[in-house]
């Protein structure tokens, strides 16, 4: 009697653990543990309709966006009821996910966009395409008919309707950053940070600003309140935690730098992000070997993301001035080595170090690549054009016969690459040459019709030449220039040409009396004496008065005395300078 009992109690508990199910999963949904609400909806023995819609919800969560698709898709195509709108929404979510995280665009559901949030999902998987111009519209349009959908509501403020659009705004802040737009993106961001928003504090600490650090570390102790790690993709708060690793590396808090770097670094083992920032930190710290050696390992450990490493330790490489280990570790990159970008920069780098060899082996590398790729196409044929060039520019004329000989054969009318072969030529083989100077237009051909003197006398020339005086013009010019006493009859003196010292006729010159010296003597003595400016020795003086009876001043012709100008003779009256007083004590006094 008491086993029956017990068994009618567990059918009774079995059966109402079915009908509580989705109750329980989607408790443990709400308190974030969506592992165990994945247990528990896959344990169910019957998948209703609402156990999809909350099964969607938990893959969409775990990222497993591929199988969240294949639900809602299921659940649109045989579901017919008001939640068809909502639906749709969560597939554009899907959709949107997949093309920003996900390895493959997904294709197009042809889903409508007549609500706000249809537009945004629409938005953010252009933005996963890389089509920002076309995604800021889509945002542009959402943004509108968010406002729209919201204007009849009595109950939602202007706050409520700033709050809803808050994530509008960050994505076209988001937008703006990798426009470039560097300020908008920023004064953006911060109007989305002042409605206590964090959703793009992450996207905000990465902006490149010359911002106080310390505002930026406020700013990222916002992302690390609680809850937050559950409305944010996985890619996301790695986002977050890398940007936390740079502010520590920037405060030089190296230990704090490194402990983040190497959490980044377990969760995601073929990430390089992480070992760039530990690298950084080392370079910092002026550990240049050790960095490169951490570089080396990284890149041996997981050759998929051996490009960028390697590109690093060409850079540390060069910043230490070791340019031929930065080029031997250039042209271990598959993937580069033969782009022109890296052509370039080797031929250049090899330059520099004078090693010529080096650099025409990098060119005949990178031809014979293109040849059997790409052959007779435009960067098959510019390089073969550029290392021609380059051989010439350096003297290997020899060497450079292959590649003008094959540019020619590509283009038989290009004549300046035929000179450039004749050239070459010369010097190894005259009689090539000759031949081929056969294939040269002439020169009447090549001859340019063009009017000489139209085109000296053209505003544009910077010379023009001067045209020949005519006869007439120069015999007047002649005459002009003639001296006076020009004597058409007389013989002109053979030795004019000649210096006056050189003739056969001068005698030097005649020893006259000597000129009388100036500036010897007394101070304000002249050369003729003291005696004309001794008032006593002058015969008479006039009077400084006139006598009673006599004639006025003006009559005679004197001149009175206060109307005389000083004198400016050596002996006359000079007016002192007034001395300034010096000071004496603090006083002045």
């Amino acid at each position: 009697m008491f086993s029956l009992r017990c068994a009618t109690l567990c059918v009774t508990l079995l059966f109402l653990s079915d009908l509580v199910v989705f109750e329980k999963a989607y408790c443990e949904y709400r308190l974030n543990r969506v592992e165990s609400a994945l247990k528990t909806i896959e344990a169910a023995s019957e998948q209703t309709d609402k156990l999809k819609e909350l099964y969607g919800q938990v893959l969409y969560r775990l990222e497993r966006y591929d199988e969240c698709k294949a639900v809602y898709t299921d659940l649109i195509r045989n579901s017919q009821d008001e939640y068809e709108e909502e639906r749709k929404t969560n597939l554009s979510a899907v959709v949107a996910a997949m093309s920003q995280w996900g390895e493959s665009s997904p294709e197009d559901l042809g889903l409508s966009e007549t609500t706000y949030e249809l537009c945004y999902n629409a938005a953010c998987s252009l933005i996963g395409q890389g089509q920002l111009t076309e995604a800021l519209n889509k945002l542009k349009q959402a943004e509108e008919l968010c406002r729209v959908s919201f204007a009849d509501d009595t109950d939602m403020t202007e706050e409520d309707i700033e709050s809803e659009l808050a994530v509008i705004h960050s994505q076209m802040a988001y937008i703006m950053q990798l426009q470039g737009r560097t300020e908008e993106a920023l004064q953006r961001y911060n109007q989305v940070i002042k409605l206590n928003t964090n959703v793009c504090l992450s996207v905000c600490l990465s902006l490149p600003q010359d911002q106080n650090v310390f505002d930026s570390k406020k700013k990222v102790k916002l992302t690390s309140t609680d809850g937050v790690e559950h409305k944010l993709a996985r890619r996301q708060l790695q986002a977050i935690d890398f940007n936390k690793a740079l502010l520590a590396m920037y405060t030089n808090q190296a230990e704090q730098c490194r402990k983040l770097a190497s959490g980044l670094q377990t969760q995601n083992p073929g990430q390089p992000r992480p070992v760039l920032v530990q690298v950084a930190q080392l370079c910092r710290e002026k550990q240049h070997g050790k960095a490169i050696e951490q570089l080396q390992q990284f890149a041996e450990q997981h050759p998929e993301s051996a490009s960028g490493i390697k590109m690093t330790m060409a850079q540390l490489y060069l910043t230490q001035g070791h340019v031929t280990k930065a080029c031997d570790i250039l042209r271990l990159i598959e993937d580069f080595k033969h782009k022109q970008g890296m052509v370039s920069a080797l031929v250049s780098m090899y330059s520099h170090e004078e090693d010529i060899d080096s650099a025409i082996e990098v060119f005949s590398q990178a031809i014979q690549y293109y040849q059997s790729q790409q052959s007779g196409s435009p960067t098959h044929l510019a390089l073969v054009r550029e290392a021609a060039n380059f051989k010439l520019k350096h003297g290997r004329k020899r060497e450079a016969i292959s590649d003008l000989e094959q540019l020619w054969k590509q283009n038989p009318k290009d004549i300046r690459m035929l000179a450039q072969l004749i050239s070459a030529y010369s010097v190894v083989d005259a009689d090539k040459a000759k031949s081929l100077s056969k294939h040269l237009p002439s020169p009447d051909s090549m001859a340019l019709k063009v009017d000489v003197e139209e085109l000296e006398n053209s505003h544009g020339a910077t010379y023009i030449r001067k045209k020949a005086a005519k006869p007439e013009t120069a015999e007047l010019y002649l005459t002009q220039e003639l001296p006076k006493n020009f004597d058409p009859k007389a013989t002109p003196d053979p030795e004019r040409w000649l210096p006056m010292r050189e003739r056969t006729y001068y005698r030097g010159k005649k020893k006259g009396k000597k000129k009388e010296q100036v500036g010897k003597g007394t101070q304000g003595t002249t050369a003729g004496g003291s005696a004309d400016l001794d008032a006593s020795k002058t015969a008479s003086s006039p009077p400084t008065s006139p006598r009673p009876g006599s004639a006025s001043s003006s009559a005679s012709g004197a001149v009175p005395p206060r109307q005389q100008k000083p004198a400016t003779a050596s002996g006359a009256t000079r007016k002192k300078v007034p001395q300034k007083k010096k000071k004496s004590g603090k006083g002045g006094w």
